[in-house]
């Protein structure tokens, strides 16, 4: 569909890049359910449990503030809180208050919490290499890597928190 532009509205997606847009979004709709419904299958637990995780696993002492948690996991910190009440019930995280200010809240990685991480992890990355790494060809790569940085850079991350 080629709709002319009416004036003060912004130019209409030409072909090439409807047919990107269109592919990009439904990339963003199916992947995420794809490496939920393996993580559940195998792990017992979905996508942005392990993202929580993961990131926690990666974190200095496997702890950070929950607003940063938000940030990194890409959740809001109403389902972050959510979530995490979650595993610390099943034991693989834990809350406290944080000592440098006590108005914020830390989240730590129990090692219980570790090893699901490990053990999920070779499931995840083996799905996350068959649905899109295997997909791709080395040069492909590198230009997902660059085009997806690029897309970034016009998206507001205006959390208050750091990308880092």
């Amino acid at each position: 569909m080629n709709i002319p532009a009416s004036a003060g509205e912004p130019p209409w997606l030409d072909a090439a890049e409807r047919e990107a847009w269109l592919a990009l979004a439904r990339l963003l709709v199916h992947l995420e359910p794809a490496l939920d419904s393996q993580l559940r299958r195998e792990a017992g637990f979905g996508q942005f449990e392990y993202s929580v995780m993961s990131v926690l696993s990666e974190a200095q002492e496997r702890t950070l503030r929950m607003s940063e948690l938000a940030f990194l996991a890409q959740g809001s910190l109403s389902r972050l809180s959510q979530v995490v009440a979650r595993l610390e019930k099943r034991g693989w995280v834990m809350r406290e208050a944080d000592p440098s200010d006590g108005r914020c809240t830390l989240a730590r990685l129990t090692e219980a919490g570790w090893e699901q991480v490990v053990a999920a992890a070779p499931g995840h990355v083996s799905e996350v290499r068959r649905l899109v790494f295997d997909q791709l060809t080395r040069a492909q790569v590198g230009q997902l890597t660059t085009i997806g940085r690029r897309i970034m850079q016009g998206v507001d991350l205006d959390s208050g928190c750091p990308a880092s």
